[in-house]
């Protein structure tokens, strides 16, 4: 789900109208409605501001939580890497690596873990 879409469809589950919204927010009613139309897209401290207001998360404000979220497994790995610092690490080390690298380290663990 896009930007746009999100932030009208939670504007209008909220019952609030661009005007009351614009108003909360400092910002003018045009700029919502252009927001809403896709014609434009807002910083980061309106981001933020938005999020707060509607007490939602900036990436389902975005639309990029409900690609995790309609993957499960996305979902899981992303719990892990929220709650274990040893896990960003590993990941952090491996994004820039190559493939055949990424693969070692794979089984080096896998061998650690049946020798267990």
């Amino acid at each position: 789900m896009s930007f746009s879409t999100s932030l009208k469809n939670l504007r209008k589950s909220h019952r609030i109208t661009q005007s009351r919204l614009a108003a909360e927010l400092g910002l003018s009613t045009s700029t919502i409605s252009m927001y809403e139309c896709g014609k434009r897209e807002p910083e980061l401290e309106v981001l933020k501001k938005l999020a707060a207001f509607f007490g939602v998360d900036m990436n389902e404000l975005t639309g990029q939580s409900s690609e995790i979220s309609a993957d499960p497994e996305l979902s899981d790995l992303l719990d892990v890497l929220r709650s274990r610092s040893e896990m960003r690490m590993l990941v952090s080390v491996a994004k820039d690596a190559p493939r055949e690298d990424v693969e070692k380290a794979v089984r080096i663990i896998e061998a650690l873990r049946s020798a267990e």
